[in-house]
């Protein structure tokens, strides 16, 4: 029997990924524990979908705080307090200072909705369209000190259809990119996936490129 990894989420939004793992974790796909969920805005959706399910909270916020690395520092002291084996940023908002960051090297990862390195940063959706590519998704990577420039772990890819638009992408993504989430902290949960120095390992292996989701969301080769 697998011991449930212990995880903090980092989340600013509407919080429906952070549902998607909680359902998981409920239901069974995921054997981890969410023992809190932390936040820069008070007044964010993801707070009371995490209320609701009996999981501590946190929130903190940034002009409480002289400036950005006070802030990091504070917000992760409070996570650190859970003892999380993992931190997920599911649609966290700001750049983490880079000490901060150091401090948790190998222990967090990030949901960000491009094929990186293609649009690391904002805009996404938009910007593929405007550079006329013809598929868009999401990825997963370690988190480091270069923004959304950590090693990638897993990928999930869609085609732009006639007619995108940012919104019709986003909300065609969603389920896939929680899918992705789901499925690469499964693997981190059961301890076949690991961050070693710049590697990604699976199964004591280097990844010699992200893995793949496919349309059954499993990961292509596993």
């Amino acid at each position: 029997m697998v011991t449930p990894l212990p995880i903090v989420v980092l989340a600013s939004g509407r919080g429906g990924t952070f549902a998607a793992l909680n359902a998981a974790q409920r239901n069974g796909r995921l054997a981890v524990d969410i023992r809190a969920l932390l936040s820069d805005r008070r007044t964010a959706p993801v707070l009371e979908i995490a209320e609701s399910a009996g999981i501590a909270t946190v929130a903190l916020r940034p002009r409480d705080f002289p400036d950005r690395v006070q802030f990091d520092r504070a917000l992760f002291a409070r996570a650190a307090a859970f003892a999380p084996e993992l931190i997920v940023l599911a649609g966290y908002m700001r750049i983490i200072d880079a000490a901060v960051v150091a401090d948790w090297a190998g222990r967090i990862i990030n949901l960000h909705p491009s094929l990186l390195p293609k649009f690391p940063g904002l805009d996404t959706y938009a910007r593929a369209l405007a550079a006329a590519e013809n598929t868009f998704g999401a990825s997963i990577h370690y988190v480091t000190s270069q923004l959304d420039g950590g090693p990638v772990i897993a990928q999930v890819e869609l085609p732009i259809l006639p007619g995108d638009t940012p919104d019709l992408m986003a909300a065609r993504l969603r389920p896939a990119e929680q899918n992705l989430l789901i499925g690469v902290v499964k693997l981190i949960a059961e301890r076949r996936l690991a961050l070693t120095g710049d590697a990604v390992e699976l199964d004591g292996l280097r990844l010699e490129r992200p893995l793949i989701m496919d349309a059954d969301g499993g990961f292509s080769g596993l």
